[in-house]
């Protein structure tokens, strides 16, 4: 049987033609979705091992702010991303609406993550920086200024170049 190579290479070129409009549109959607933040974003919550945090403590270099939750599947999928990049960058998350600390502490185990989570129980904090989907991930400068705004799915190679760019 034989290999009709130009067909394969016509078949290959379309593939990757879809996949960039793909990639395109998904982009774009994520720019549209983007929450925006007018004041510069700061709270105080409180971390699942039970000590309280706040953004300003966090100054000085940039930070990941990624918001999730347990029940969210492509936070699911994101989760091991943000874990690898909790070993080399400052990353807070916070788990909106989520359950009790003990309940995050639970997941967190059950999946071994260590990064640091800060429990958004009523959804507060999530409101004060306008998520509206999960996950949503922002990328601040040493300053505290937001310079990127990610909704949904984003990969441990986007996300470290974010932060190369941010530094």
């Amino acid at each position: 049987m034989a290999i009709n190579r130009s067909r394969i290479w016509h078949l290959l070129k379309e593939i990757i033609f879809y996949a960039i409009i793909l990639v395109a549109i998904a982009n774009f959607i994520s720019y549209l979705r983007s929450p925006v933040i007018e004041v510069r974003p700061d709270f105080t919550g409180e971390m699942i091992d039970g000590t309280t945090s706040t953004l300003a403590e966090y100054a000085g270099r940039p930070l990941i702010l990624h918001f999730w939750a347990t029940w969210c599947p492509t936070c699911k999928l994101e989760a091991p991303a943000i874990e690898s990049l909790s070993r080399e960058y400052q990353v807070v998350t916070v788990a909106a609406e989520s359950g009790s600390n003990d309940e995050i502490g639970a997941f967190m185990k059950e999946h071994g993550y260590t990064f640091p989570v800060l429990n958004d129980p009523d959804g507060s904090i999530r409101r004060y920086f306008k998520v509206k989907a999960f996950p949503t991930t922002f990328i601040l400068d040493k300053n505290g200024e937001i310079v990127f705004t990610e909704v949904g799915y984003t990969s441990n190679v986007g996300l470290r170049v974010r932060m190369k760019l941010a530094e």
